[in-house]
């Protein structure tokens, strides 16, 4: 059974940190890409980062570069893959709710959520001024 699980989300304030983790099994994910999108509420889903099978090659969205990191720990049994979320500085207009994708490896880093195959449930982040 494919599952992606997010934990981490939580109630902070602007300026504070949080770190997102997803926790995949199921497949091979660590030849995976994987990627985190948000969304808030009446907004469409927002690239967030993502990041390739070896974790050297990750990508950012524009909102989020210099303050948000991710990278990934691969299991070596080959069958899990924990990716994680490191967001620092919050702002207010960082809440949403934080989902976890992923999809079999290409030779580029996809951004677009439709180019994901699988997908966590989400875990909502809320940042109060």
């Amino acid at each position: 059974q494919v599952q992606l699980v997010e934990s981490g989300g939580g109630l902070v304030q602007a300026g504070d940190s949080l770190r997102l983790s997803c926790a995949a099994s199921g497949r091979t994910f660590t030849t995976f890409t994987m990627g985190w999108f948000r969304q808030a509420p009446g907004k469409e889903r927002e690239f967030v980062a993502a990041i390739n099978r070896n974790g050297d090659v990750t990508i950012y969205g524009d909102s989020v570069k210099g303050r948000f990191t991710i990278s990934r720990d691969n299991a070596r049994d080959n069958a899990k893959s924990t990716v994680y979320l490191q967001m620092n500085s919050l702002k207010p207009e960082d809440t949403a709710v934080y989902y976890c994708a992923a999809r079999s490896p290409r030779v580029y880093v996809p951004m677009s959520p439709a180019e994901y195959n699988y997908w966590g449930q989400g875990t909502q982040v809320t940042v109060s001024s």
